[in-house]
């Protein structure tokens, strides 16, 4: 079986393959790395392939072919409240872990390599053990979990049915025995020095300040593994990170990596998925019938350059692009979703190119929203806003709705009056910068600052 340079739908499951294109001169630069295990990156509770974007940028960057590294969007990412009892579009032990095999399988099949490497953040990393440990071990040469719960977000006689609990079922059936790995994979963890909300001592990250979980900050790591500590990075960047590719890295391929940065290509193509959120949970489930409209915009006011670079409308499954567009432009991508507000997605130049460009419409209007001529938004998917870690300013200041101390917030909200309605919004984060315009919120549209670093 060949795979194709599209998502692969098998059964519940989707497999991504990157559709980008590698310059000859990058790996001019780099040299072959066709030696490394093919990688299957498994996002986290709740998340999807994306994530792993500039992580992939990296392995291509370092000479790895595309044809060997893939991302898996889970249907529905998000776990259940007990494992064992069925909840509309969330997912058990068991669905992640058969959609996860019907991944390990397809890529086996079409790269023809004996076993491959899986890397994961989160809830991604139960996954993997869960995988390996019940017969899959013979797939998999490696494993990197990056602040994964291994022994729980939190461990506690009530709830002993919910996934993260260390001392449920699921956990307890993980950590079994002397040692906490299968024999015959080589594993690896990556952990944060404090900073990981879900390795906390006091529960308040799981809903109970001032309980003690009975979890550490070395929560994450397991018996006869290797364990790192990467520093104070928060509990997504323990995989995201640029600290995090060197050790991810450097495990797979048995020798550190030639570079870090991200090398741009010449011309960049971008496609990917659109999802949504039946009954207000996130899922990584297709939607048709949606618009994606996409602008070239200044990096100054995120006013629209010309008409639309690209237009496309998806089918029942969820694709959009592709698009080609210039390394050095910022874009505006509008997403017209049916029952949903329309999002307007303001990004940072994409250097390379990339099939695993996700979509998912802004959530809908809260009641603190009532009254706002327009609402603006900055995310971070890959990451958390740490302060006084990082630089955190949009409109000019820091924002008052992230929390101070361990990074929690990954999203920060402005509202603006009627008379602001069209004016840019500066958002900063560290080394990257991206202009938002605010579109009026009573034609039911919200704009995201997207965060790509």
């Amino acid at each position: 079986m060949k795979l194709s340079r599209r998502t692969i739908l098998r059964g519940a499951g989707a497999l991504t393959l990157l559709a980008g294109r590698l310059g000859t001169s990058a790996l001019a630069q780099t040299g072959p790395a066709g030696d490394i295990s093919p990688i299957l990156f498994v996002h986290g509770n709740g998340d999807h392939a994306a994530l792993w974007m500039t992580t992939i940028w990296r392995m291509e960057s370092n000479g790895v072919p595309r044809e060997r590294v893939f991302a898996i969007n889970f249907t529905d990412p998000l776990a259940r409240t007990d494992d064992k009892v069925e909840q509309a579009n969330r997912s058990s032990t068991e669905d992640a872990r058969r959609e996860l095999g019907e991944a390990i399988k397809a890529l086996k099949q079409s790269t023809g390599a004996a076993r491959v490497a899986l890397v994961g953040n989160s809830r991604g990393g139960n996954a993997i053990r869960n995988t390996i440990k019940n017969g899959g071990s013979g797939d998999v040469s490696h494993a990197v979990l990056c602040g994964t719960p291994n022994h729980g977000v939190y461990a506690w006689d009530e709830g002993l049915g919910n996934e993260f609990n260390g001392r449920g079922p699921f956990l307890r059936g993980l950590n079994e025995g002397d040692s906490e790995v299968t024999a015959g994979t080589a594993f690896l963890t990556l952990r944060s020095d404090g900073l990981d909300k879900y390795a906390q001592a006091d529960g308040r990250f799981a809903g109970k300040p001032g309980t003690p979980t009975n979890i550490t900050t070395e929560g994450p790591a397991l018996k006869g593994a290797t364990n790192l500590v990467i520093g104070a990075v928060d509990h997504r960047e323990t995989a995201y990170h640029p600290r995090a590719f060197r050790e991810i890295y450097k495990f797979i391929a048995g020798r550190e990596p030639s570079r870090i940065e991200i090398v741009s290509e010449a011309i960049v193509k971008l496609s990917g998925l659109v999802t949504g959120t039946p009954g207000g949970v996130q899922t990584n489930r297709p939607v048709s019938s949606a618009s994606v409209d996409i602008y070239h915009v200044s990096d100054d006011t995120g006013e629209r350059i010309g008409g639309t670079v690209h237009s496309s409308q998806t089918n029942a499954d969820g694709r959009w692009g592709p698009a080609q567009v210039d390394p050095s432009w910022s874009l505006e991508i509008v997403l017209t979703s049916p029952g949903s507000v329309t999002t307007h997605f303001y990004r940072s130049p994409f250097p390379r190119s990339s099939d695993i460009v996700h979509l998912r419409a802004a959530r809908q209007p809260l009641a603190a929203d009532a009254g706002a001529g327009a609402v603006v938004l900055m995310s971070r998917p890959r990451g958390y806003f740490g302060l006084p870690r990082d630089v955190v300013l949009f409109d000019g200041k820091e924002p008052d709705d992230v929390k101070p101390g361990v990074p929690t917030d990954a999203v920060t909200t402005l509202r603006l009056p009627a008379a602001e309605i069209g004016r840019p919004v500066v958002g900063i984060f560290n080394q990257e910068r991206i202009v938002a315009r605010a579109w009026p919120a009573s034609e039911n549209r919200i704009a995201v600052a997207e965060l790509t670093y």
